[in-house]
């Protein structure tokens, strides 16, 4: 079976097609308590850290179609992990465009950021995803991802 598409090393080039692949990040029902683009801010600005030469303990890989176009992206953190202190690597990110969903692009780069992780020292990977995102949380267990902790919230105030 052909491979869904080429995964590589994102590069300074790939910037707005990064940049446009962001509100992907909340394509599904987001909590009414929370503003959309809230889910990628912060995602956001680590990316252009990272392009700028600012984020030295980041990567961002991208899936490109045969096309030239960049259907997905990971951007991937390395950090201790949190309870053990173990070295880690996040993925802060990954979307998928809508055209190639369902086509295994998502497999796909978290293989290749698993193995990048790996690679450069990680001995796990993990990552944060909503409740209600129960395509990702699907996706996320079809890859060997356990849940792990549970994350409450509660507005204060009127």
């Amino acid at each position: 079976m052909d491979a869904p598409a080429k995964i590589r090393s994102a590069t300074p080039t790939d910037a707005a097609a990064l940049h446009a692949l962001f509100p992907r990040l909340a394509a599904f029902d987001v909590p009414a308590s929370r503003n959309p683009e809230d889910l990628w801010r912060g995602d956001e600005k680590l990316l252009r850290a990272w392009l700028a030469g600012d984020a030295p303990q980041c990567f961002v890989q991208v899936a490109e179609l045969s096309s030239g176009t960049l259907a997905g992206f990971t951007l991937v953190s390395l950090r201790p992990e949190l309870l053990s202190g173990a070295p880690s690597a996040h993925l802060e990110a990954i979307a998928v465009s809508k055209e190639a969903e369902g086509r295994g692009v998502a497999r796909a780069l978290i293989d290749a950021a698993e193995r990048e992780a790996l690679a450069r020292g990680a001995r796990s990977m993990t990552l944060h995803v909503f409740a209600a995102n129960a395509r990702a949380r699907a996706l996320y267990a079809r890859t060997g991802y356990t849940e792990e902790l549970i994350r409450c919230t509660k507005p204060l105030g009127s």
